[in-house]
């Protein structure tokens, strides 16, 4: 068999075969060239989903005849001056693209510098290079797209659904470039400056206004590393991951360390099936990630994965953590208050919860339900307390109690607001992070188990040895294809071979796993759900009143560990429009 060197033209097209897979990677290469051109507005149009036309107008930089003549020869590019890829500050520098469009299209670049007398035309299936009356910025035109592969025709959907996903690159771009204007066929506007708030409701629709989170932390162990933008609260979820925007230095990603540390997050708080809204942005020095993983550039390597992750998750959950404000209490009291204050004890739930049965270390004691309120020994004391709840002056994120609706709602007042709150769901969430907050229960082995492993199984377990160790699993290396397990979570009997090889594969596909962390999380969810004030239970004026004090002091106090809303506000001009007041 003859060795031969394959020709030019077939080497693009190869070639184009990772970089342009449809007409939505057409866009997003083009756009990208223009952002990195400086351009501040870039117009869009497609007909017929991309196969017939794509044109993309930028006010960038442009370019000169003796550019514009390389630009279209493979693997020139002006984005390495310094030839280090540990270095990278632009969003393309492959020089693959324009090489690769023009060899599978009709492709035509109009283009103009500012400097040159005039613009410059060139006809990439001819190489010719002539003068133009282009006055600004670059102008590229992609015709008949595949018309040079037809096979490739074959592998596209429809029109329609070939425009969406064009959408959705110019979706990405767009909110990773705030200051820059986008337009799409005249219709999709995204106005240059923007406010990022208006940008993410524009992206993501009118239901996200005023239900983002803003997000802005700095890593405390690497310098230079930050983490910015927003997510969504956690009762705000889409029924796939389709509004989640990330990027690593700007540029757009879907990485799998930001996607698992984004789901780990949210593990507590929202149903494993649904996801979170976000657009976050990871900026880090440049010398600590890998942007030439695929010629795509949507996936990106860390340096220290495990560190990025473990700075997501922490700063995610802390944001989603703040709680409804404290309460402050009025310094003016009744003589009568202040009397049952100090002579009465603290009312709390008859019940506690044990945890010996999913590895919590000792008794947890009943959950407290408003740790000053006070308890009632008689029916005349309890209506005083009750009086006294109601006539302090206290100033209650939650409001004040009114009554129990259906023995499933409490409903109380706040300001021009109803307040209606779940009590299951509220008492849930209070259950849960009380059971949380307290370390796992482990069981030394007098014998351990060993666990047959490949080598590169063993190599992964031991990377995040520690991690495991939080869960409550103790390991270590048994010889070179084995793994020994001196402790385990208390009663957790599990087929730990199936387990760690598990957790294995996740190491080594995502550099982390999060699967001992996500089955605790069920067990405490399951339990605390199961032991908490049911539906259908009825409760009095002080215990409503003492649920609502005890949620208000709670983190994550907005939903329960399954993603339900605790409580919601109707403001009372609401009601009044049911009634046509």
């Amino acid at each position: 068999m003859v060795v031969r060197v394959l020709p030019d033209f077939l080497v693009n097209q190869i070639a184009a075969g990772e970089v342009v897979e449809r007409p939505a990677s057409v866009v997003k290469e083009l756009v990208e060239n223009a952002l990195d051109a400086g351009a501040d507005q870039i117009m869009i149009d497609i007909v017929d989903g991309g196969r017939t036309l794509i044109s993309i107008i930028d006010n960038g930089s442009g370019m000169s005849r003796d550019d514009l003549a390389v630009a279209v020869t493979r693997h020139a590019t002006s984005k390495l001056p310094t030839d280090d890829l540990l270095n990278i500050n632009f969003m393309g520098f492959r020089g693959e693209a324009l090489p690769s469009i023009a060899s599978v299209s009709d492709m035509t670049i109009d283009t103009c510098n500012g400097v040159d007398e005039n613009g410059w035309h060139l006809d990439c299936a001819t190489g010719q290079t002539r003068p133009s009356d282009w006055e600004c910025g670059t102008r590229i035109r992609v015709e008949n797209l595949f018309g040079k592969t037809p096979a490739r025709l074959k592998f596209l959907r429809g029109d329609r659904a070939e425009m969406m996903s064009v959408l959705e690159v110019v979706k990405r771009l767009a909110m990773a470039r705030p200051d820059v204007g986008f337009v799409l066929n005249n219709k999709w506007r995204f106005p240059k400056n923007q406010d990022m708030d208006a940008r993410i409701v524009a992206v993501m629709g009118d239901d996200v206004a005023g239900r983002m989170l803003n997000v802005d932390a700095m890593s405390r162990t690497t310098s230079d590393m930050r983490l910015t933008g927003f997510v969504s609260e956690p009762t705000l979820r889409r029924a796939s991951s389709i509004d989640q925007y990330l990027f690593v230095n700007g540029r757009p990603v879907k990485d799998k360390v930001l996607v698992g540390a984004l789901r780990a997050a949210y593990m507590d708080v929202m149903h494993a099936r649904e996801f979170p809204l976000c657009a976050l942005y990871l900026t880090l020095p440049p010398q600590y990630v890998d942007v030439n993983v695929s010629p795509a550039k949507t996936e990106v390597h860390f340096l220290e994965p495990a560190h990025v992750r473990s700075f997501i998750v922490k700063t995610l959950r802390e944001r989603l953590a703040q709680t409804l404000s404290q309460p402050s209490v009025a310094t003016h009291q009744s003589s009568e208050s202040k009397e049952h204050k100090a002579t009465l004890e603290p009312v709390k739930f008859n019940f506690g919860i044990r945890a010996d049965s999913f590895g919590i270390r000792d008794d947890v004691k009943p959950v407290p339900i408003f740790e000053t309120c006070q308890r009632a020994e008689s029916r005349e004391q309890r209506a005083k307390v009750e009086s006294i709840i109601e006539s302090a002056v206290i100033d209650l994120p939650l409001g004040r109690v009114i009554g129990q609706v259906g023995n499933k709602y409490i409903v109380a007042q706040k300001d021009d607001n109803l307040v209606v709150i779940d009590q299951h769901a509220a008492h849930e969430r209070i259950t849960y992070e009380r059971l949380r907050g307290h370390k796992i229960k482990t069981q030394p082995l007098l014998t351990p188990i060993v666990v047959k492993l490949r080598d590169e199984d063993v190599i992964a377990i031991m990377s995040i040895r520690d991690e495991l160790k939080l869960s409550g699993l103790v390991v270590d290396a048994f010889g070179d294809a084995a793994i020994a397990i001196f402790e385990k979570p208390a009663d957790w009997d599990m087929d730990w071979v199936a387990v760690l090889k598990s957790i294995a594969d996740e190491v080594r596909a995502n550099g982390h796993s999060s699967q001992l962390n996500e089955k605790l999380h069920l067990k405490l969810a399951n339990y605390a759900c199961h032991h908490s004030v049911r539906a259908g239970q009825k409760l009095d004026m002080v215990q409503m009143d003492a649920l609502l004090r005890d949620i208000e002091r709670t983190e994550r106090a907005g939903q329960c560990n399954h993603g339900r809303p605790v409580y919601k506000f109707i403001p009372l001009s609401e009601v009044d429009g049911w009634f046509e007041r």
